[in-house]
């Protein structure tokens, strides 16, 4: 019986940097990971191989509507849709290789199989029983369906199956108007794919600024996207390899149909604990069915703790990555600690949409006084350089004492960019000291100082 101060259950990013870090201080470590491959959901079948499409078809845009226009002459290219999912797939073995290797560099041992519980202090992979000292759960989620949609991951698909669909669609209905179904449904359109998104609600990337979201819905749909918002889906059915979309307008329960080639259901994600043996543990869940933990991680049961995806809050890569990092500090002797108000959000399309913080939304509805300054990248000469004027910046601070609350970008580099702003915040910085920063020129950076500048006295290219 192998016995380990730390066994981690899961290799996505909560999982495998929890490990690592765990290594470096020390602890002697294991993972438990049943995929042929590490890195989880994320670098297998989720963030990494979307944002390779995601680059592709961004390319292939730029082929065919901006490079004459800067003078490059020459036939447009063509998609040959198997030798781009290659590319993907190469991206994929990169980083999940890289893993590998990280592993080996750290010393954490990785025993291959999916893992179960028999009790607190033990984990069973396949025969085998292994010993530990701590139990970190970093097992992720799955994709959540609806009622009456049966997913086949061929016609009626996950985001696991829009990354690999055997040919192009004609026509695509992605039931959901969130950040995967937005990013998957943009790659399908710039491939020249009819897509079309159904969602719920009565507006898209809902907790997101209602301005941006606006913004974000008018430049997807000159893009040749199309959106039905206010619409409860009530069935899909397959015939013949073709899908039928049954869905209702809340405003009026009037029921139509949409006959189309594939349907992505991107409705969110659940915890995936399947086979951990958690009923048998007594770890308690919440009423979502997350594991509950206190506020250092740890769940109901001594020595057993849970990050990322399987407890509350925002399923994203790096929030897993920020638990991870924490929870080994904290077995290590040392404080681990997150701050959750500092955790941004990304959408990788073009153009990306990134958020970190308050938005107007929830400062009115908390009654706080704030200041807002907004500056367009129409101002911005580098983004107008690249085509990309449209969008802005918008950034949200104290009245009183300027301190920054929150950032909403919508543009280029939007996801870069706003780590300018979570910085700022995590060191309690006012919207006059980031102004007060100089930004090189020409950037895109500069937009964020000018929307600072607007928080003052004003924007200077506004």
């Amino acid at each position: 019986m192998a016995q380990f101060d730390l066994i981690v259950i899961g290799a996505g990013p909560g999982g495998y940097v929890c490990a690592i870090r765990a290594a470096q201080l020390g602890l002697k470590v294991a993972v438990a990971e049943g995929r042929e491959t590490l890195g989880g959901t994320c670098l297998n079948v989720g963030c990494i191989p979307s944002k390779a499409l995601l680059h592709a078809t961004h390319s292939l845009h730029e082929a065919q509507e901006n490079f004459e226009k800067m003078g490059l002459i020459g036939a447009k290219p063509k998609v040959d849709w198997k030798k781009m999912l290659a590319y993907k797939d190469d991206v994929i073995g990169q980083n999940t290789k890289g893993i590998e290797f990280l592993f080996k560099k750290n010393k954490v041992t990785w025993l291959k199989g999916w893992a179960s519980i028999p009790e607190a202090g033990k984990v069973q992979v396949g025969d085998d029983t292994h010993e530990a000292k701590h139990i970190v759960i970093a097992t992720g989620s799955e994709p959540a369906s609806l009622p009456g949609v049966e997913i086949d991951e061929k016609v009626v698909v996950t985001s696991t199956g829009a990354l690999a669909l055997d040919k192009l669609p004609k026509k695509m209905v992605v039931i959901g108007g969130g950040v995967i179904g937005l990013e998957m449904g943009s790659v399908y359109a710039r491939l020249g794919t009819e897509v079309t998104v159904v969602e719920y609600l009565d507006r898209l990337i809902p907790g997101n600024d209602a301005e941006v979201a606006k913004t974000f819905q008018r430049i997807l749909k000159k893009q040749g996207m199309a959106f039905i918002l206010g619409a409860a889906v009530q069935g899909v059915t397959v015939k013949r390899g073709k899908a039928s979309v049954a869905y209702s307008l809340r405003k009026d329960d009037s029921e139509h149909t949409l006959e189309t080639d594939c349907v992505l259901v991107a409705t969110g994600r659940k915890p995936f604990t399947e086979g951990l043996g958690l009923d048998r543990l007594g770890v308690d869940l919440t009423k979502r069915g997350q594991i509950a933990t206190d506020g250092h991680w740890a769940t109901s049961v001594k020595g057993i703790y849970a990050i990322g995806d399987v407890i509350e809050g925002p399923m994203l890569a790096h929030k897993a990555e920020d638990e991870g990092m924490a929870v080994a500090e904290m077995l290590a002797g040392q404080a681990g600690h997150v701050n959750y108000g500092v955790i941004p959000g990304v959408i990788y399309t073009t153009p990306e949409v990134a958020s970190v913080g308050e938005t107007e939304e929830s400062l009115k509805e908390a009654g706080r006084a704030y200041k807002l300054g907004k500056f367009s990248f129409m101002g911005n000469g580098r983004a107008k350089a690249v085509f990309q004027g449209e969008g802005f910046v918008k950034i949200l601070a104290d009245k009183e004492t300027d301190r920054i609350l929150g950032a909403h970008v919508i543009g280029p580099m939007a996801g870069d960019l706003i780590h300018e702003v979570c910085v700022a915040m995590e060191f309690g910085a006012s919207a006059e000291d980031l102004a007060r920063t100089c930004h090189a020129h020409p950037t895109f950076s500069e937009a964020m100082r000018e929307a600072a500048l607007a928080c003052g006295d004003g924007a200077i290219h506004a």
